[in-house]
């Protein structure tokens, strides 16, 4: 549909775009957030596969990424509408349901684009932590690409896009539990397991080489994430507040969640605790944003920090390498607030909540959570079985395959893959 310029609103217009670039913010944030939990000699690998990710995958998105995720009417895919941007400066995504629900935004269509643009750069980024020290560059940039084509759009079609078929089933996701978080961290578990540990793991010690780095990106990352939720309002509105205040609360409950539990287990309250169990409520506030009010947040939260630090002890006991705990954080908070958002939705707070009645808590109904459940199984499925595709085919047709070499793995990644070193002295 086209925008009517009658209908922009300056105040909503720039706080979205103050979010969009909040949200780009974050993939520096998350670069730190990993770079400093990896051993020094590979820190640079770390923070180039993130950085790298807002230079492609933006050229993507331009090109053909928001077009097969908001064009056509089509229920799993979109067309090429708007590729190369065509129109996307005047055109809002159909609705083949007549809906129209583009036609209550007051920012300008080209402003959309570019605030799911940055969606799409951190999304794949977060894969990066669960891959850590042992993926060569080049296979990085092939996988890259093809999964932000072949896996990210499509999901992003499914649930955002108006035309998708979770979005008519009724599925909610108000900022990416499912298209965000679940996708990626279903696929971080199958790059694991077809990439292998790292040499050495799990005897060999491989402690974080800079927690301050890490502090400072989920400080960045905590900050950030405001615009990640409050900005998925697209307006500067009450809807924004709320999901503003159910992020800070989510956050700082799953801290607490999961420094208790940590405390009780091991005796001490860690700094790397502190700064894994606020992204795990992060995480798993991101599909309920804006549908949960009150208490909600911090019950959420509460749940997601436990749960998450859980669910890290499994790559010891079920032996996948996932290096800096992406499945443990991103997989399980992403599905942990996703259901949730089943028992806790609340038409009070959305008026989209209303137009699927049956929320566990609010009506005793299960309608919500059947479609939750749906979305989180369609999504585990999908981006599972393509990555795993994605990364078999580069495996056999890249020359040297997709793994460095052990010589290189033992060198460190920011030497073998950079001839750079991110530090001038002795590796810690």
């Amino acid at each position: 549909m086209e925008f009517d310029v009658a209908n922009l609103n300056a105040g909503d217009t720039a706080w979205v775009l103050v979010s969009a670039a909040l949200v780009l913010f974050m993939t520096p944030g998350l670069a730190f957030f990993y770079g400093g939990m990896v051993r020094s000699k590979h820190v640079l690998g770390m923070l180039m596969q993130n950085f790298f990710s807002m230079g492609l995958v933006s050229v993507i998105w331009a090109v053909a990424g928001y077009s097969l995720a908001f064009g056509g009417t089509g229920k799993w895919i979109g067309n090429l509408d708007f590729f190369g941007l065509t129109d996307a400066a005047t055109m809002y995504p159909a609705d083949p349901a007549g809906v129209e629900w583009f036609a209550i935004f007051t920012i300008p269509p080209l402003v959309f684009v570019a605030y799911q643009m940055m969606f799409a750069i951190i999304t794949p980024a977060l894969i990066t932590g669960a891959i850590a020290d042992r993926m060569r560059f080049s296979a990085w940039v092939w996988f890259l690409g093809l999964w932000a084509i072949l896996v990210y759009s499509p999901v992003a079609h499914w649930v955002f896009s108006p035309a998708g078929w979770l979005f008519e089933r009724g599925a909610l996701d108000f900022a990416g539990g499912t298209v965000v978080h679940i996708n990626a961290g279903i696929a971080a578990l199958v790059a694991v397991l077809v990439l292998g540990k790292r040499k050495g793991w799990p005897n060999k010690p491989m402690p974080p080489h800079s927690l301050p780095l890490t502090m400072l990106g989920t400080g960045i990352l905590w900050f950030g994430w405001f615009g990640f939720n409050a900005g998925s309002a697209l307006a500067a509105n009450g809807l924004a507040g709320q999901a503003l205040m159910n992020t800070h609360m989510a956050a700082a409950a799953a801290m607490l969640g999961w420094l208790i539990i940590e405390r009780l287990k091991g005796g001490h309250a860690t700094t790397l605790g502190a700064a894994s169990g606020a992204v795990a409520g992060l995480v798993a506030i991101t599909p309920c944003a804006g549908y949960v009010g009150g208490l909600a947040p911090v019950y959420i939260g509460l749940v997601a920090g436990v749960v998450c630090f859980l669910a890290i002890s499994l790559k010891n006991k079920f032996g996948y390498d996932d290096s800096l705990d992406v499945v443990g954080v991103h997989l399980v908070g992403g599905i942990v607030g996703s259901l949730l958002l089943g028992f806790f939705a609340d038409p009070s707070i959305n008026a989209i909540v209303g137009a699927n009645p049956g929320v566990l808590i609010k009506d005793g109904g299960t309608n919500l959570l059947v479609d939750q459940l749906t979305a989180v199984g369609a999504t585990l499925i999908f981006s599972g079985l393509v990555t795993f595709a994605i990364l078999k085919v580069l495996a056999l047709v890249l020359p040297g395959g997709i793994r460095v070499s052990d010589e290189d793995e033992e060198r460190g990644l920011d030497l073998s893959q950079h001839s750079e070193v991110g530090y001038s002295y002795a590796e810690r």
